[in-house]
């Protein structure tokens, strides 16, 4: 059992058992709660179990939550949303990963007194997986600061080294990628940063694994080894070269002129790497429009099924569970589509729960691109992700608020519940672009997501900062971690309403003037 778990059941609260909540039960809400919140809660308590296993994309475990979810939709009066009058859209995919077994990270000092240093694979090195990365590759090391075109002198048949610096106005990864390969580097290596604190880097990588669709071309410089190294491993690699490693870190944390320089150390790195075929489905569930005139218009409520499966250790749990991140909004549909039963709105609502959104918002994009209703008729999408009940719900951060009139409606669905809708205040992060509304944005169809939100110094950004450090993409992400139900009964209700206030309005919603995605 997991030790979260074991920790409520230390305390008297029920839970699951040993088993994986197949039932449905799950741990005890508090007195009180309301039998929404109560009913929402059992469904992520098996969604999240671990008899699924994490719902990895193609997995037994996502196939059985997939299979599960259908149940409960077909239940509570939904009709076959998904390919050829089924429930679902399969979606050919392959995986390609790099294997623990075989794969090795050595750092070669040039005089023989200093001491061969092997680097651990996952937890203080990574390295993007593709079908096409060398068997072998050597190469003496060579910082070239922020990795700018232009500035990364003689670094042929070497491996660059860079600050990953992920800060607005600062070279991006695929600049330093481009630069890099451009001046002849054999492999580039992005150091974390450090001044990156409002989503600091962690370890270990869950795995190093690349899913996309079958048909997708290789990423550029797809045969260059593309890593990352954690800021301690690279004050390892800077032993005896008479650089000042924490002083370049602190430099590049705070965006100062960094110094280029070769290290008396060569890089010999193994890669070992696997590839499979794969499908993976999205459930699509269709609520009929009542209005005669407007049925045929679709609203798309979302949230993605997929997890993370299983990956590398964390604290001796090797389980990605996923509740927050995101079976509990899979639940969150299933209850709005059980309280709508035989009821309906003016429009469609087309249920969607993705897959393949830990991927790269695989199963989103595949839908916008091959949409199982007629592409015209998608009026809007409403995604739920990056949602952590930790805190009493009093802002939302609203994503593309500003483009189009969804930011509107949510705002006086909001006011009436106390809640403040804010701009993302923390943009560098790039959030808009990582949930799966964001293909609907780039197909022209209005869409949003939201994330819980916070004043700065205050508890809520605490618990907030202490949730993406210790959960966010962990084990830890399961049935035994803190919760406010009453945030997460706010959050659902404000999702319905919002819902239903899109599906029942008079007008369809519309790109604002100056959207950049409104359609051309």
């Amino acid at each position: 059992m997991k030790p979260d778990v074991m920790r409520w059941l230390a305390a008297g609260v029920a839970a699951c058992g040993l088993g994986a909540c197949a039932s449905g039960s799950a741990p005890a809400v508090p007195a009180g709660t309301d039998a929404d919140t109560r009913a929402w809660w059992a469904i992520t308590a098996e969604l999240s179990s671990d008899a699924m296993e994490g719902r990895d994309t193609g997995s037994t475990g996502y196939a059985e939550a997939g299979r599960r979810v259908v149940e409960m939709f077909a239940k509570a009066g939904l009709k076959a949303g998904g390919e050829n009058g089924t429930w679902v859209q399969t979606i050919p995919l392959q995986d390609i990963r790099v294997e623990t077994e075989g794969t090795s990270f050595t750092l070669v000092p040039e005089v023989s007194e200093r001491a061969v240093k092997k680097l651990a694979f996952l937890h203080q090195i990574s390295v993007r997986a593709t079908d096409k990365l060398p068997a072998k590759m050597e190469g003496q090391l060579a910082f070239r600061g922020y990795c700018a075109s232009g500035k990364m002198g003689d670094v042929r048949n070497k491996v660059a080294v860079c600050f990953g610096a992920r800060r607005a106005g600062m070279t991006s990864g695929g600049e330093r990628m481009k630069a890099a390969a451009d001046a002849g580097a054999i492999g580039i290596i992005n150091v974390d940063d450090p001044g990156f604190t409002i989503e600091p880097a962690r370890w270990p990588d869950a795995y190093a694994r690349s899913v996309g669709f079958r048909d997708a071309p290789a990423p550029s410089y797809a045969a260059m080894p593309v890593m990352r190294l954690s800021a301690e491993a690279f004050m390892e690699m800077l032993q005896g070269s008479g650089k000042d490693a924490r002083a370049i870190l602190a430099d590049g944390a705070a965006s100062r002129e960094l110094p280029s320089f070769d290290l008396p150390t060569r890089l010999e790195a193994t890669f070992k790497t696997s590839k499979r075929l794969l499908l993976s489905e999205n459930i699509l569930a269709l609520l009929p429009g009542t209005d005669p005139k407007l049925k045929d218009e679709v609203v798309v409520v979302s949230a993605h099924l997929d997890g993370y499966g299983f990956g590398e250790p964390v604290n001796g749990d090797r389980l990605y569970n996923g509740a927050f991140d995101d079976a509990a909004y899979v639940a969150t549909l299933i209850r709005l589509a059980e309280a709508r039963a035989g009821k309906g709105f003016r429009r469609s609502v087309l249920f969607a729960a993705f897959t393949g959104e830990e991927k790269g918002l695989l199963g989103a994009t595949y839908f916008t691109r091959r949409p199982t209703v007629p592409k015209e008729n998608l009026v809007a999408n409403i995604n739920l992700d990056q949602l952590r009940p930790l805190f009493p719900l009093k802002i939302l951060t609203m994503h593309a608020v500003s483009d189009s009139t969804l930011g509107a409606t949510a705002k006086t669905v909001a006011a009436g519940m106390g809640i403040e809708i804010r701009a993302d205040r923390e943009a560098e992060r790039n959030l808009n672009a990582r949930a799966d509304h964001y293909p609907f944005l780039q197909l022209g169809v209005p869409a949003t997501g939201f994330v819980f939100g916070y004043d700065p110094g205050t508890d809520a950004e605490r618990r907030y900062r202490e949730w993406y450090q210790v959960r966010y993409h962990r084990p830890q992400d399961d049935m035994g971690q803190p919760i406010d139900f009453v945030a997460a009964r706010d959050m659902n209700t404000f999702f319905y309403k919002l819902a239903g206030a899109v599906a029942d309005a008079d007008t369809r919603p519309t790109f604002l003037p100056g959207s950049a995605f409104a359609p051309r």
